[in-house]
């Protein structure tokens, strides 16, 4: 037994590092235990999208990730994007991680971890005489985005401002449910422009078959993405922070990145 002892202190030494390594936060209090309920509006490829039954893309990803380094099991929430902030302090899930940007305006109802970084392109018609690179080459268009994107107050500035000098006529903005029905607007005419997200982009230009292109010659503005979680909720925000930090040092969320075309941030 004196010589079994020491082995048996050191195996059990072994165990508990072995379970500090898989779980690289203390398990934070969630509204069901042994579950990190994540809210995401899941009609939005690549970052989240049904694939039958499964949720996948790069949020489902990154929350599977997240919660498994703080010992809870990931589940989603379908929610409509501009009813998200407006979920989570009701009470409906813990967190955000839906492709969102982190706006001022945002911060005042949450608070958020900055995740990755992207931008827009502005996309038309294949077709389509104009091609507009920039968003001062959409003066005298009709452009469609996804409700409660950040563009819009960006490129009504424009309108107002860039479009009105130069005599150009107005951005004339038109806001749909979702990003397919914004293409789907493309498509038929009803609008000359469609701005979204470079990673969504690239999906919308190769599911179109060569009918829509990307326009744009660079990322135009480009923010950082946040994960969000209800303001004064301190436990869960620091966790999940720590639970980045360690999925990052793994080196598996710099591949996930490159994956889907986003930039850390």
């Amino acid at each position: 037994m004196a010589i079994r002892n020491p082995l048996r202190t050191t195996l059990l030494a072994l165990a508990c590092t072995f379970a500090s390594l898989s779980q690289a936060a203390e398990t934070p209090t969630t509204l069901t235990s042994g579950e990190l309920k994540v809210g995401m509006e899941i009609t939005y490829p690549p970052f989240e999208y049904y694939e039958g039954d499964k949720v996948k893309g790069f949020d489902p990803e990154v929350s599977a990730a997240l919660a498994k380094r703080l010992g809870l099991e990931a589940s989603f929430s379908d929610i409509t994007f501009p009813n998200l902030i407006l979920g989570l302090d009701a009470g409906r899930f813990d967190t955000i991680i839906s492709g969102m940007y982190i706006l001022p305006e945002r911060l005042e109802k949450a608070d958020a971890i900055p995740y990755a970084k992207t931008g827009a392109a502005i996309m038309g018609r294949s077709d389509a005489e104009k091609k507009p690179a920039t968003p001062e080459d959409l003066c005298g268009l009709t452009v469609g985005l996804q409700q409660g994107t950040s563009w819009i107050p960006a490129l009504q500035k424009v309108s107002d401002g860039y479009c009105k000098d130069k005599g150009a006529g107005a951005i004339t903005i038109n806001q749909y449910p979702t990003t397919s029905e914004t293409s789907q607007a493309l498509l038929s005419g009803h609008i000359q422009a469609h701005l979204e997200i470079d990673a969504a982009s690239l999906l919308i230009v190769e599911k179109s078959r060569g009918r829509i292109a990307i326009s744009s010659k660079s990322s135009i503005y480009p923010q950082v993405l946040g994960i969000y979680v209800k303001k004064g909720n301190k436990q869960l925000l620091d966790a999940l922070k720590a639970a980045l930090d360690d999925f990052k040092a793994s080196g598996e969320y710099s591949e996930l990145l490159k994956k889907y075309n986003l930039e850390e941030a």
